[in-house]
């Protein structure tokens, strides 16, 4: 901090105009304070890569951004890829809230659902949700970043788990005790 002080110092006394031999341009419109000339095959160069750094990202054009993760279809379809595991949990969790509704409602179990027309709406379900789930995983956006809050990715892949398991053992109850759950 002294040496910081002592610099200030010299560079802000004037220096009187007699005693400087050589005058740049710089000197002539600032008279009162002495600007030093370096020689001509010295050169010094004073650089910050934090600077720099900032500096070329905004010098650079912004694109749109790029897809975190592969949008192949068979990279999407892949045995730890994005699409099989949600799309099964998303059809799941449509699966059970519609065959408890239906099972309170009319008091049918599922595989009487399942008989009286379920497999048309089953498919159907199923094409329109997959195609649904596709589209954005095509365009390069994941779940996770759209997720924040209570609505997070991991929370749907849970909750997809769960309805899986509650619609395997809806099935199970309902075959093992033959009726109705409720």
């Amino acid at each position: 901090m002294a040496t910081s002080t002592v610099m200030q110092t010299v560079l802000a006394t004037p220096v009187p105009s007699g005693l400087v031999k050589n005058r740049s341009r710089v000197s002539n419109l600032f008279s009162a304070t002495y600007v030093p000339r370096l020689r001509g095959t010295a050169s010094k160069r004073v650089q910050c890569s934090k600077l720099d750094d900032q500096i070329k990202k905004l010098a650079e054009p912004s694109s749109t951004p790029k897809p975190k993760g592969s949008t192949k279809f068979l990279d999407l379809f892949a045995f730890s890829g994005p699409a099989p595991e949600r799309i099964n949990g998303r059809l799941a969790m449509i699966g059970f809230v519609a065959a408890m509704a239906v099972e309170l409602s009319k008091g049918q179990d599922l595989s009487y659902q399942i008989s009286n027309g379920g497999v048309s709406w089953f498919l159907g379900t199923s094409i329109l949700l997959s195609v649904a789930s596709l589209i954005p995983l095509f365009k390069g956006v994941s779940a996770e970043s759209k997720s924040d809050g209570v609505m997070t990715s991991d929370a749907e892949m849970w909750n997809g788990r769960f309805a899986m398991l509650g619609l395997v053992a809806l099935a199970c109850t309902e075959y093992v005790s033959g009726g109705t759950l409720l």
